[in-house]
């Protein structure tokens, strides 16, 4: 039996974690959520998605976090790697011609 609570986490009793571990494993990682697993009415486990436990294992340094707000707040997280590299090359080319 599948329950959501209000954290965005499904919960899902062992026997039925036991029974659809594979629908329950591509859930976590489809639905960017995570699954507690309880047993007898009781919360044991939980399982994540690779990325959540990354980021729980390794958060990122407050300057990283920073920076990438931003670049959401000026739109610059869109940029692929190919535009980067253009701007580089563009503002490296200007402060030669500075000199």
């Amino acid at each position: 039996m599948l329950k959501s609570r209000s954290n965005d986490s499904i919960v899902v009793s062992a026997l039925g974690a036991r029974s659809s571990f594979g629908k329950l494993l591509r859930r976590v990682d489809d639905e960017k959520r995570s699954l507690v697993i309880e047993k007898r009415g009781t919360p044991k486990a939980v399982l994540l998605s690779i990325r959540d436990y990354v980021r729980l294992a390794t958060p990122e340094p407050d300057v990283l976090r920073l920076l990438g707000v931003e670049s959401e707040r000026k739109g610059t997280d869109k940029f692929t790697s190919a535009q980067i590299d253009r701007i580089i090359r563009a503002t490296r080319e200007q402060k030669k011609k500075k000199r």
